[in-house]
């Protein structure tokens, strides 16, 4: 203690430690192209924390017979490498050759709706196997013919069985507001929330970009507001309005702000590069993402985390056909 702290009486205030380095994945729908191990092997070398895996046909597949034992082939590697795991069920046609991301879980038919179940249980399994740290899932598109109402309650419904299996796994099940979806945006999400009891297994995954496309908040503010409930994080570049997964530097975000937000929040999860579009060139991608994410997070460390609260420019209404390029309605 120094003789002027002595003489004040006062006590020397230890210095606040520094937040934790965020943990950074690629998913490998950006990958889809190469096989699961070479893309595994490839973000090991290239230096990520982690991988956002989605269960496909190319990669993991969910509805595999021997399911159990290629997870557990996976579980190793993944061990080996060094490489954490996020379960991501986002698979346009796993369930469906002509319906992109159906069935939902908000489909008329209650045996399309049990098929889409069926795959997000079987996500839980996974996930608790490759020991994930979170599940991913999304509500859907509302049908034609469906009224908002029916649509909230069909979705509550068929969550509680995912909800109750990930409670028993000890893997969050982490929501993610999607353009053009009936869970669309934060409030939604918040809707569902309140709607089901606020159970504990119930978690959100924010995409940044969606929050740039969308949400009145800056992504920065967005990441504050949604911290007590964050459960994975999907990243990339995006403008306002339109819903384009855009690689770093091509859209309008600016990141140092919004991984010191995250870094704030103590927000431990992976923090997933989202290029589904990019495939064709994904180690490309790949190469070029965690440098300039690791580059925003140094310059993160010199950004104030709790800058005033702003607003963006009103973004078009949900559904509106800007907002919904990547969304479940189109290629």
């Amino acid at each position: 203690m120094s003789s002027d702290a002595r003489a004040s009486g006062s006590r020397a205030t230890p210095a606040e430690p520094a937040p934790a380095a965020l943990r950074f994945g690629y998913g490998t729908n950006g990958l889809a192209d190469l096989r699961l191990g070479d893309a595994l092997s490839l973000l090991a070398d290239l230096g990520y924390d982690g991988v956002g895996l989605t269960l496909d046909h190319m990669h993991l597949d969910p509805l595999a017979p021997d399911l159990a034992a290629l997870t557990r082939r996976v579980a190793h590697r993944l061990d080996a490498l060094g490489l954490g795991v996020t379960v991501e069920t986002g698979a346009r046609y796993v369930l469906d050759p002509r319906r992109k991301h159906g069935p939902s879980l908000l489909d008329p038919d209650p045996g399309d709706r049990a098929r889409r179940v069926g795959l997000l249980l079987r996500a839980v399994r996974v996930a608790a196997d490759l020991g994930a740290h979170a599940v991913h899932c999304f509500s859907g598109i509302v049908p034609d013919g469906t009224d908002t109402d029916t649509a909230w309650k069909r979705l509550a419904e068929t969550l509680m069985p995912v909800l109750d299996a990930a409670a028993s796994a000890g893997v969050p099940l982490a929501v993610e507001p999607e353009p053009g979806h009936l869970l669309a945006t934060l409030a939604d999400f918040h809707h569902l929330r309140r709607t089901l009891g606020d159970p504990e297994p119930l978690g959100l995954t924010l995409d940044i970009g969606h929050c740039q496309c969308l949400e009145p908040l800056p992504p920065a503010d967005c990441v504050r507001a949604a911290a007590p409930w964050l459960r994975h994080v999907q990243i990339e570049d995006m403008r306002r309005g339109v819903h384009e997964h855009l690689p770093f530097g091509d859209g309008e975000i600016d990141f140092p702000p919004v991984l010191a937000a995250l870094a704030a929040a103590g927000y431990q999860g992976l923090t997933v590069v989202e290029l589904p579009r990019h495939s064709h060139a994904g180690p490309h991608y790949a190469g070029r993402s965690l440098p300039f994410l690791r580059h925003a997070e140094q310059t993160a460390a010199t950004v104030s985390p709790h800058p005033a609260p702003a607003h963006q420019q009103a973004a078009p209404p949900h559904g509106a056909p800007s907002t919904t390029p990547e969304g479940s309605s189109t290629p």
